[in-house]
Parts: structure tokens; sequence; C-alpha cells
């Protein structure tokens, strides 16, 4: 998610934006979560990431009764595009968790530039 979401606020910033008034009087990353807000564009958001978060909690306590056996962060969705051998797969796991991590820390650093300086990205 947050790898996308650095993507976005990139993008955001370097001046694309989707077809639409309501899109295109948004001057920059920062102030486009309230805009979407104002114009209901985030409640459907809002329902996904719920339904997300409902299947993770499902998820949770199946495993807890020990009638799914997996591991933290699967939700057995794309394992399909794994390598099929166990260490190659176990090198993909660990490069998506690191990239994730890296895009954490991108993404929460990219939101404090902007609302510190005010200013959009590269900021500067």
């Amino acid at each position: 998610i947050c790898m996308l979401a650095t993507v976005g606020w990139i993008a955001t910033d370097m001046g694309f934006r989707f077809p639409g008034d309501k899109f295109q009087s948004v001057s920059n990353a920062f102030e486009a979560h309230d805009k979407m807000v104002e114009a209901g564009y985030m409640l459907p958001f809002l329902g996904a990431i719920g339904t997300f978060e409902l299947y993770s909690l499902w998820l949770l306590f199946k495993g807890w009764e020990q009638e799914v056996n997996r591991d933290a962060g699967d939700f057995f969705l794309g394992k399909q595009f794994l390598p099929k051998e166990p260490e190659k797969e176990k090198d993909m796991r660990l490069k998506e968790l690191e990239n994730g991590r890296l895009a954490m820390f991108a993404f929460s650093g990219i939101v404090t530039q902007a609302a510190i300086t005010g200013k959009t990205w590269p900021f500067m």
C-alpha cells in the first residue's frame, strides 16, 4: 500500500491529475486528501479498507482457533506469482517485506516534509 501511496504522492506533486474539475483544482498532494473527502470520493476507499480489515480479523480468529495455518501477513493472495523453489520463494518474500518497509519510511518522510515545509515534492 505504501509503495502505491508514495508513487501517487509524487505523481500528484509533479502535476499528474485524473480528468475532472474536482481533481484539477487540487494544488498539491497534501491538500488532495481533504478535497477528496469534501467531494465524497474517499468513502469507497474507507469501505474497501474496512472490508480488508474485517477479512484480516476473521483470519486472526481462525488462526487463534487453529483452523487456519498461515504466516503473519499472509492473506492467501498472490501466491501463484511466487517462485516454485522454496529458497527463491523465501528470498522473494524477504525482498517484498524490505521494500514495503522502505516505502513506509519514504511515505512518512514525504508527508512530514510536506507538512513542515508547505512545499511540494522534491521539497526544494
